[in-house]
Parts: C-alpha cells; structure tokens; sequence
C-alpha cells in the first residue's frame, strides 16, 4: 500500500481526504456508516461567536449536477459548542477542525481564541467565504484587504494551525490567497460555494428564501480544479482542494493541480461513505501506477 500521509502545516494527516463544513455535522453523526478515524479530517460545521438561528426556509434547493444552499450558519455558538459538542468528539481518531465564522475580525478572533484552548482541535478553518449570511463571511474574502484584516486579528490570538477558506466569486482568488499567506495561514482551501438562484416557475418564486444560495456539487468542479491550480502557482503554503469531488479520480486531480489534501462535501449527502471509497481508490491508483507515495503526485500539473 502507498503512503497516504501528507502535512499541512504542522498538522498531520493519516490520508489527504477531509469532509468540508456543513456537510458532515459534527463527525458523530456518521459514526454508523464509516470508520472515523479512517479518514484524514473532519471539518465541523461552522462555529460563530454567538448562536445564530440562519435563514428561513426553504434553505436547499436541488439543482442538475448538484445543489444550492442559504442555511446561513446556525449553529448555537462557540461556548455551546466548547461545553457540549467537544466532550463527544475529542476523542476521534483524526483530527478535528473547527470552521469559524464572524461578523467582524473582532469576532472571528474571539472566537478563534475560544477555540484555541481546546486541547484536541489541532486547527480552524476560517470562513471568510461564505455567501449566505448578511454580515461579515464573504464581506472579508472578495478582498485582499478583507481577508487579511480578518487574517491578522485572528493570528494574533489563534496559535495552532490556520487554514483559511476562500470565495470563487471574486476576479483573483490567487492574490487573496497572496494576501492570506502574508498574514500568516498556514494553508488555504478551496473553493467555497458559487452564487446562484434557482426560481420556481409554476410559483413564480425563487426556490430559497432569500433568493441566492451557494451552488456545491460536481457542476462546481472544473472552476474549483482551475482555481485550486492558479493559487498553488501562486503561494508557498498548502492548499486544500474542494468543490465537486465524489471519486477518487475526481481528489486526485485536484492533487496533481496542487492541492495537499481534498474535502468532500455535496457527495457526503449522496453517499455516507464516499469519503472511505474516495481513500481507497486514492490508494489503489497509486498501487496500480507504482506510486509509493501520494506526494508522489501532488502538484504535477503546476510545471505542465
């Protein structure tokens, strides 16, 4: 068997494959249908300072080669999430990775430093990307400025590893990914969801409540490959490739466009155990090509 393990950072992970925020709840949820500790991360559902209630529904809506979504991040905040959700998920055998939102820098950073105390989270995903909520999420990411003021205040505080995830819906995702890197992350992952709306014609209505969702799924992949390849060219740190992945095939082009490890996200609903089946395959190609290593294939493409 191929060696699986790849680092981000300081952090390290047994195989490249995680699952992207919001789609795997907590981890606990998928207990009964996969090994935990099989997989290389879960990134927990977003966190916020104080509890947010998210939009009204109807808040998903299905569309061809995938979905949209204006859940807007409820959650019941971080001191909730400190007290009840981390006795039951400290102990998994991977790592476990808070996504953060905020309002403001200042939130992102009290929040980050709440989080920062917690022995077994070796990392937080910071959510400057998020297209649902009317304060602060993607407000920071379609900006260098943006991006690295919420950067900054949350490095001065957070002190284990950083990754900051990144919004398509700008003109030059890689000089954000500059900005971030500048800043001090320690990786970047993308993409997050594209903007898109999806109406209702028989009831002349859009099918979300507030009109725009963000679209995830395998129509989001070829923009998520081309972005993930234009911002490994582009910065020093790791990158994180999402957006469409439901086959090994599917994470390991988006390796040999750069990208260290992968999450899965939209697949996870189609399918409990993708994430397991996507680790496999990614081991059974490297076997059958005579990889000895997944290192072997990351970025292979950015000389190309």
């Amino acid at each position: 068997m191929a060696d699986l393990r790849v680092n981000i950072g300081s952090l390290k992970l047994k195989n490249p494959v995680m699952t992207a925020s919001g789609t795997f709840g907590y981890g606990i949820e998928f207990a009964d249908f996969i090994p935990l500790g099989g997989i290389g991360g879960i990134i927990v559902k977003g966190t916020t300072l104080l509890p947010r209630e998210g939009n009204d529904y109807p808040r998903m809506a299905e569309t061809a080669q995938g979905m949209l979504n204006c859940v807007g991040l409820q959650n019941k905040g971080v001191d909730y999430f400190a007290e009840h959700i981390y006795p039951q998920i400290k102990d998994i055998d991977t790592n476990m990775i808070v996504n953060v939102s905020g309002s403001s820098p200042e939130d992102y950073a009290e929040c980050a430093a709440r989080i920062d105390v917690l022995d077994k989270i070796p990392a937080i995903e910071l959510n400057i990307s998020c297209p649902n909520v009317k304060h602060g999420g993607m407000a920071f990411g379609t900006s260098c400025e943006g991006a690295a003021s919420v950067v900054r205040a949350v490095r001065e505080r957070y002190h284990k590893t950083l990754i900051v995830k990144l919004s398509p819906n700008v003109t030059d995702i890689a000089a954000i990914a500059c900005a971030c890197e500048a800043e001090g992350a320690d990786a970047v992952s993308l993409i997050n969801t594209l903007m898109g709306t999806s109406i209702d014609i028989e009831r002349r209505q859009f099918r979300l409540s507030i009109g725009t969702g963000g679209l995830s799924g395998p129509a989001v992949k070829p923009v998520a490959l081309r972005m993930v390849w234009q911002v490994a060219h582009a910065v020093k740190i790791p990158v994180v490739g999402l957006g469409g992945i439901t086959t090994a095939e599917d994470a390991i082009e988006f390796m040999m466009a750069g990208a260290t490890a992968i999450q899965i996200g939209t697949a996870n609903f189609l399918d409990p155990a993708v994430t397991i089946k996507v680790r496999d395959g990614i081991n059974e190609w490297l076997d059958r090509h005579g990889c000895r290593s997944v290192s072997e294939i990351i970025g292979v493409m950015l000389n190309a």
